[in-house]
Formats: C-alpha cells, sequence, structure tokens
C-alpha cells in the first residue's frame, strides 16, 4: 500500500496539469510542516486521536463495494457517482448537468476544474486538510449551468472498504448563477473495518442558485472520518445543508460556511445520535462577509451508553456585513449516566446593525412529558420513545430532501429501541 510519502505525491501528480501538480505538493509542504492535533487544542478540545495520520498508507486500489441498505429510502437520483476509498468506481450522468470524476473534470473542463479545485479546504487548516490536499487522488465533481435545474436529486456515495488504510475522498458542487440543484452525499463503511477516511466537500453556489446538500453520514463503528467542508453563497444565493450523524468510531465534521454575497442564506440543520463508545464531533464555523445576509443553524442530537458529542459553533459577522441576521441552536439529550455531550456556542460580531442570537441545552428525557403519556396509557419505554421521536422531528423536517426523512427518523428511533430492549437507556 502507497505510504503517506513524497512518493506517493509524485506518483499521483504524474500527468496531472501543472496547476494540480503545484497545488498537491503545497499541500505536502503543509503536510511536512503540521503536527497531528490533540485534545489540548482549542479546535480538538474533548476529543483525543488514538493514531497518527502519518503510520497509515492510502490503499493505492479500491476495495470491495459494501452492501447496499435501505437508509435512503425510495429516493431516486438522476444522476450517481460510486468513490470507494478515494478512487470513482461507477459514474451515472445526469441531464442538465456534468456529473463525473475529478480526474475526468480535470481533463474535460480544465477551465471550470482549476476555477474551482484551486479553491476550497485550505491546507493549513490541520494535519488532515494538508493530507487531503497532497494525496486525494479522486472524486465526484458535479457542474450545474447557469439556469439548469435537474428534475431530481444526484447522489454521491462515498464508500470506505480497506482496513488499515486512509483515504482521501473529495466532492465538487459548483452551482451557476440562477441554478437550482440537490445532493445527497451518503457516507459508509463495513461497520468492523478499522480505517481512516479524510472527505472534503466544496460546495459553490453562484448569484442567485440555491444547493441542497444532505449528508447522511453512516459510517462503520470502527472508522474514523474527519471530514472538512466548505461552502461559497454568492449574491442572493441559498445554500441549505443537513447532515445526519448516525456512524462512525469518530466521526468529526469542520464546517466553513462563507456568505460573501450581498443577500445570501445559508441553513444549517443537523441530527445526530450517539451510542456505544461512539464520538461525534461538529465545528461549525458561519462567516457573513456580505451585507444583507443571514444564517440559521439548527442542531439536534442525542447520546446514549458512553457516547460523547461535541459541538462547536462560531458566528462570525464582518464590519461590511449590516443588516445581517444570524442565529445559531444546538439542542442535545442525555439518555444514559456514562454519555455526554458539550456544546458551545459563539458569537463575533464586527458589524453594529445586526440581529443574531444563540442557544443551547444539554439535559434528559422531560419528566412531565412521560408523566403526561405514561397518564394517557403507554408504557414508559413507549412515553420515552415517543419523545426521543419528536424531539428529533424539529430537525429531520427541515431536511431538504424529504424522500430520507422518514428512513431517517425510523433510523434513529431503532437505535434508541434496542437500547431500551437491552438494558441500556
Amino acid at each position: 500500500m502507497p505510504p503517506l510519502d513524497e512518493s506517493e505525491v509524485d506518483r499521483a501528480a504524474a500527468g496531472e496539469p501543472s496547476w494540480l501538480a503545484e497545488r498537491r505538493r503545497a499541500g505536502f509542504t503543509q503536510f511536512q510542516k503540521l503536527e497531528m492535533p490533540t485534545g489540548r487544542d482549542d479546535l480538538w478540545r474533548h476529543v483525543d486521536l488514538d493514531f497518527d495520520l502519518r503510520d497509515l498508507a492510502t490503499p493505492g486500489t479500491p476495495g470491495a463495494v459494501p452492501p447496499w441498505d435501505g437508509l435512503l429510502g425510495d429516493m431516486a437520483p438522476v444522476g450517481s457517482v460510486v468513490v470507494v476509498d478515494g478512487h470513482v468506481v461507477d459514474v451515472v450522468g445526469g441531464a442538465d448537468a456534468m456529473l463525473t470524476s475529478v480526474a475526468r473534470a480535470v481533463d474535460e473542463a480544465p477551465a471550470v476544474a482549476e476555477d474551482r479545485l484551486a479553491t476550497g479546504v485550505a491546507p493549513d487548516l490541520d494535519l488532515f486538510a494538508a493530507a487531503h490536499r497532497a494525496f486525494s487522488v479522486d472524486g465526484a465533481f458535479l457542474h450545474v449551468p447557469a439556469g439548469a435545474v435537474p428534475a431530481g436529486p444526484f447522489m454521491v456515495d462515498l464508500a470506505a472498504a480497506t482496513a488499515g488504510t486512509v483515504s482521501f475522498p473529495h466532492v465538487t458542487v459548483d452551482a451557476g448563477a440562477s441554478s437550482q440543484v440537490s445532493v445527497v452525499v451518503r457516507c459508509r463503511s463495513p461497520r468492523d473495518t478499522a480505517l481512516v477516511v479524510v472527505p472534503q466537500i466544496e460546495v459553490f453556489a453562484g448569484d442567485n442558485a440555491v444547493v441542497r446538500v444532505t449528508v447522511v453520514q453512516d459510517w462503520g463503528r470502527a472508522t474514523t472520518a474527519i471530514a472538512h467542508q466548505r461552502m461559497v453563497a454568492g449574491r442572493d444565493a441559498t445554500i441549505v445543508f443537513a447532515e445526519a450523524g448516525l456512524g462512525g468510531k469518530l466521526s468529526r465534521l469542520h464546517l466553513l460556511a462563507d456568505l460573501v454575497g450581498r443577500g445570501s442564506t445559508a441553513q444549517i440543520i443537523g441530527a445526530y445520535f450517539g451510542e456505544e463508545h461512539q464520538v461525534l464531533d461538529y465545528r461549525y464555523f458561519v462567516r457573513h462577509a456580505g451585507p444583507n445576509t443571514s444564517s440559521d443553524m439548527f442542531l439536534k442530537g442525542a447520546v446514549e451508553d458512553q457516547a460523547l458529542s461535541v459541538f462547536t459553533g462560531l458566528i462570525r459577522i464582518e464590519e461590511e456585513a449590516q443588516k445581517t441576521n444570524a442565529f445559531q441552536t444546538n439542542r442535545n439529550l442525555i439518555l444514559s449516566d456514562g454519555a455526554a455531550a458539550q456544546s458551545v456556542p459563539n458569537l463575533e460580531i464586527l458589524a453594529n446593525d445586526v440581529r443574531c442570537g444563540h442557544g443551547s441545552t444539554v439535559g434528559p428525557l422531560d419528566e412531565e412529558q412521560r408523566y403526561y403519556l405514561m397518564s394517557r396509557g403507554l408504557p414508559r419505554d413507549r412515553a420515552d420513545r415517543l419523545q426521543v421521536r419528536g424531539f428529533f422531528n424539529q430537525a429531520l423536517a427541515r431536511f431538504p430532501e424529504p424522500a430520507l426523512v422518514a428512513p431517517l427518523r425510523d433510523a434513529i428511533t431503532a437505535k434508541f429501541a434496542m437500547a431500551q430492549e437491552a438494558g441500556r437507556v
């Protein structure tokens, strides 16, 4: 398996255009400079990594595609890309858009690819961002032309399969001016296969575009996933991003949303459920740079057994971003004595004409609601199950792809019901 060293960078850069090879080598330069983060670092507080990225190697070739399941319900995509261990293994193109691999986009649409791939997540953000820039070999590339409105959602299936390796899958969504598009990204791996995956998702919404991205994160229980996502909104553009966090040994998402165009909007929704010894780690940063921009961050999560959830949210309003509306909300249920949730919302306001606020709660199920439901004839386990279901409904109802709401609600409810039956809650 190829190691994470300069020889692997040279192999990956062979045959690439000069701008892409230079970008890759710049990432490797950062990779050499940076150290593995620890829980002492502010952006990694409450999380300790039990491995060193430099000890791992890439798969070289894709492993076997994990078996499919019904978590996406009856969603019918108009196009799809399957990425296994960072390699594209299947593409089914869709109408009204260019859906392909990153490698083919570089060859067939070099101007579009360079414009987007030359920006995105900065390699000096952390060691994992630098490694992705240096060692990512392929991924999904979706370009929606100006004014296009595809008839349905596109799907990107991000799978990791090879034990003991690290892979770097990439997703770019580029929506032209006045276009509209919905994308579902499914993240999965075998339940008990130990591996590391470092995905990046980059979303660019042109002026007056509407982009909806839903991530269904269901990594296997031995998978460590360190993901980065960057979203950039132009004038009067709208980005709706939702993530359902269900799997992973450690699943981390570092999200950066830049509202640079006047009148741009971001809606960020999350629903996550941790069990056993899972760690679900969310670091969300929204920057308002244009005037008359708005953002609404709304996450709900629950943890049971010895699981831990971490949420750190920051809304930064630049001095020129007057007339901004920005809010963030994070609500957490603690379902077992050994579980824990850390929630730290923050505001950084440099403008003087804004409306913004934040809210955060961490607590158990409501005793009064339980009493009321039991007084109506429900046994305690059914009453608590109904509370959990209702708790998540408010977040799931905001998910931009309606076909996913019911299967995600059922998956979350089933996790809690199984813990009840096993006497874990």
